[in-house]
């Protein structure tokens, strides 16, 4: 590729190195090594453990100052948990067993019950857990599914992960330009996960309420699901004390409504689901990122 800054260079063999390094280990020291990098990269990188635990803060203020600083460090390890589990995403290809093993996979009459309406599904979903294992564990289980992913600013790096989610035939579609793209896919009867719990800037979004505080969110889910009717299955990934994973499907939602005042109560219904999936496990969600960037309003003081 042309045009690579050097700094981005750099991270790409960073990446690639700390990769071959986790594929070597087994997957109880590669995960372990993974959570102490993710600690040491709170402790390098103090804006980001700040944000983290402010917003750990402002998300639950009955907790004790100790409490918040401990769920923070533990989040920090869960993420790099969750990135040496990605680099090592393709090595569990044609291993049926062991992600039997690994993976308890709960509700699965309501993910066949929204595929019998042949309209394809939304999965619903956010950095809750090990949000990567959509992009593999449908397709392992013989479904046909595909990921919405906002692609990396370091080009290297993001041809690399996406190769990885592909890995077990999941359809990667841009963010940023997917919206016929989402639309085919569900047409083509898959199941279409999407990340609720990210920042974006309207238009495109409206404000809703997450932890107390307005954050915008994206329409685009609520606008499909609204418009032809396709079913949302809400899905999340949490790991478990003892490194398996348990991924529950939960009932289908078929949102109802028209116009821009239930466009904001469905998106604002999806975020309530969002924020209920993050409390049962408060260090597995991606505190340290920029969620609330409303300004000037006094839900976010």
């Amino acid at each position: 590729m042309t045009g690579i800054s050097l700094k981005h260079r750099l991270e790409y063999y960073a990446l690639r190195g700390f990769a071959l390094l986790v594929r070597a280990l087994s997957r109880e020291q590669a995960l372990k090594l993974g959570g102490r990098l993710g600690i040491f990269a709170g402790m390098v990188l103090p804006s980001r453990y700040r944000l983290a635990e402010e917003n750990l803060r402002r998300a639950f203020p009955e907790w004790s100052q100790r409490k918040v600083r401990a769920i923070c460090w533990a989040n920090f390890q869960h993420v790099g948990i969750c990135g040496a589990e990605l680099l090592r995403l393709d090595m569990m290809q044609g291993n049926v067993d062991g992600l039997r093993q690994l993976y308890d996979v709960v509700g699965t009459e309501h993910l066949e019950q929204a595929l019998a309406l042949k309209k394809g599904v939304i999965l619903l979903t956010g950095h809750v857990g090990f949000w990567e294992a959509g992009s593999y564990i449908f397709n392992a289980q013989g479904y046909a599914a595909a990921a919405v992913t906002k692609p990396l600013k370091n080009r290297l790096s993001d041809v690399y992960i996406t190769k990885l989610r592909e890995s077990f035939g999941c359809q990667i579609i841009d963010s940023r330009k997917g919206a016929r793209r989402i639309l085919k896919a569900l047409q083509q009867e898959k199941i279409v996960g999407i990340l609720l719990d990210q920042h974006i800037s309207p238009p495109g979004s409206v404000p809703t309420e997450f932890f107390g505080r307005i954050a915008y969110t994206t329409t685009a889910i609520t606008n499909l699901a609204m418009k032809y009717q396709i079913p949302i299955l809400p899905g999340f990934c949490q790991r478990m004390p003892d490194g398996r994973y348990r991924i529950k499907a939960e009932p289908m939602i078929l949102l109802e409504g028209e116009g821009d005042e239930a466009i904001a109560e469905n998106t604002q219904m999806l975020t309530g689901i969002i924020e209920t999936a993050v409390r049962r496990d408060p260090s597995q969600w991606f505190w340290m990122h920029k969620r609330w960037r409303v300004r000037k309003n006094k839900s976010n003081k």
